[in-house]
């Protein structure tokens, strides 16, 4: 089973001002909304809004970083979510990255790979409805259990780039969340994560413009400051990009930012950010869902076209499933 997914809130468009966007997704082809959780909105509220805006779609968080909420805050939040949208509800857990964790929150960022195994276990024990008392190898906790756990507990997918991670998703959680790929980098990712019961759910940046130098100037800016963060660097050195990204690191060492985006190849920008019109866009995202995504998730860049709410709703509708029907 394949879904096709957006992410909200939509730039540019107020959060409070998505509830026709939200009802008009199924009707479009949309079976899934997912949120992010970096500095803008949180990664639950959009979600909550959601539920009761749009009593079909599916929501997941992509994702709820396991640093900056404590673990069994994760899973009330998780299990509120739950009991909001019966069935309904995937939690995406992840560890985020330094900036998020450490510059912006003043947390350590110690040891990522075995907080996010922690946090997995914990959760799916907390949301299971079991009493969790005990030591995990990054933190502790002493009888812990969920008030009103949800009858069904939501699936946890684990956001992943590297093969320990992605085999982790594959054996303990209930998929992998892939982000900053090409849809040619697809199988070699499922092949690290070796479960083909496996849900995968990969988020796609599209700017749907023909206008190809906007599309490339943003992707390479977003390409410069995204993939320079470590983990998103050994990611692409291991899927074959550290040759073509190597001038764009140096220069981002010498703290030359606008250099560093300009030393970004084109055609590493046009395997990164699918652009053209919606309906070229919308048989590029397929092409992930060709190659064994279930759930790609479209996050939506500013383009020209997109000069008001109006117009950006109508291009939410063409890259639907259905929208150019």
């Amino acid at each position: 089973m394949t879904g096709w997914g957006l992410t909200i809130p939509l730039p540019g468009l107020p959060l409070a001002e998505h509830a026709d966007l939200m009802r008009s997704l199924p009707g479009l082809g949309y079976t899934d909304v997912w949120t992010a959780e970096v500095a803008g909105a949180d990664a639950f509220t959009p979600l909550a809004l959601a539920a009761q805006w749009a009593p079909t779609l599916r929501l997941g968080t992509a994702i709820v970083p396991v640093f900056t909420r404590g673990p069994a805050l994760i899973a009330m939040s998780a299990a509120t979510l739950a009991g909001l949208a019966p069935g309904r509800f995937v939690l995406g857990l992840g560890a985020s990255s330094p900036a998020i964790v450490q510059d912006w929150n003043g947390l350590a960022f110690d040891e990522p790979y075995r907080r996010t195994c922690d946090v997995l276990r914990f959760v799916r024990a907390a949301l299971a409805g079991e009493r969790v008392d005990g030591a995990f190898d990054t933190f502790e906790v002493h009888r812990f259990k969920l008030e009103n756990p949800p009858a069904t507990p939501p699936p946890v997918l684990l956001a992943a780039l590297r093969p320990q991670m992605l085999r982790l998703a594959g054996r303990e959680a209930d998929g992998a969340i892939l982000n900053w790929l090409s849809a040619g980098d697809v199988r070699q990712c499922l092949d690290a994560v070796a479960n083909p019961d496996a849900d995968v759910v990969a988020r796609v940046f599209v700017c749907p413009t023909p206008d190809a130098e906007h599309a490339r100037t943003l992707g390479r800016l977003l390409i410069s400051t995204y993939l320079t963060v470590p983990a998103y660097a050994a990611f692409h050195d291991w899927l074959g990009r550290g040759a073509a990204l190597r001038a764009m690191h140096e220069r981002w060492a010498a703290g030359d930012r606008a250099g560093a985006a300009a030393a970004v190849p084109d055609d590493v920008a046009d395997e990164l950010v699918v652009h053209g019109t919606p309906e070229q866009c919308r048989d590029q995202v397929q092409a992930y869902v060709d190659a064994g995504v279930r759930t790609p998730t479209i996050a939506l860049l500013p383009t020209p076209e997109a000069s008001d709410p109006a117009a950006l709703l109508e291009l939410v509708r063409r890259l639907g499933p259905t929208g150019a029907s």
